[in-house]
This record gives C-alpha cells, structure tokens and sequence, in this order.
C-alpha cells in the first residue's frame, strides 16, 4: 500500500511541479526587481491604513517561504513599519493563494478554493487588526 501510494504521490508531483517552478520563477523576478527602500515606503509611512491595505494585497498575491518572510519582515521592523502591517502581510502571505489558485482550482474544485481564500484573508485581517490593538498601533 505504501509503495502504491508513493507512486501516486510522485505521478501528482511530477503534475504540479511545472506550475509551481513558475510561479517561484515570477515571483523571484518581480521581488528581484523592488527595492527593499520601495517596500519601505509604502510599507512604512505614516498612514497605518494605506500600509495595512497594501501589505495585504502584496501577501495575497505573493508566493514567499517563511525563511526568506520573517527575516524580511524583521528588517522591514527595523526600518519602521509597523507590528500590524507586518502581521497582515504575514498572515496574508501565509494563508491566502491568489497565484496558487489554479493549482487549488484544480485539486479542490473552483468553490472550495474560493471559499479558503476569502475565510483566510478574513482571518488574516482579523489577527492583523488583534495585533494592532496588541501592540498599540490601532484604537
């Protein structure tokens, strides 16, 4: 049974792989192309509102590692943005698949993948918010 399974977890691999390549690909190249001093300030400005929305939208349409996430967000901290902003751009990053979407479309259905992506990007503004409030950032 194992050996049968690791057969079909390689044949769905080798399926995926091409479009996953890709979108790493595109990803890498737009992030290669922005400036961190660019991310900064839009990220890091005084209005709040407008870095929390951006923040938001960036993490829904990227496709980043944790690895190479939080240490940016550490530098991003450093440099003046915001708990909150930094939270709605991890969570976002984390929980919400707009360029995963076709690959989700495919192995979950089109409403499965859309109902996932709004619940997340719900709840990833749900904790942004929480930690603003946290930290002092909001209200």
């Amino acid at each position: 049974k194992t050996k049968k399974v690791l057969k079909m977890a390689l044949k769905s691999f080798i399926k995926i792989a091409p479009l996953l390549v890709l979108i790493l690909m595109v990803v890498s190249v737009v992030l290669y192309f922005i400036p961190d001093y660019v991310i900064v300030k839009y990220l890091g400005e005084n209005n709040l509102l407008f870095g929390f929305l951006i923040a938001s939208f960036i993490g829904s349409i990227s496709l980043i590692p944790g690895f190479i996430t939080f240490p940016l967000c550490g530098l991003l901290l450093k440099q003046g943005v915001s708990y909150m902003v930094l939270a709605a751009f991890t969570t976002t990053l984390m929980m919400v698949g707009l360029l995963t979407f076709p690959l989700e479309k495919e192995y979950f259905g089109t409403r499965l993948a859309v109902v996932r992506n709004i619940a997340s990007f719900m709840i990833a503004i749900i904790v942004s918010l929480a930690v603003g409030v946290i930290y002092g950032e909001v209200l």
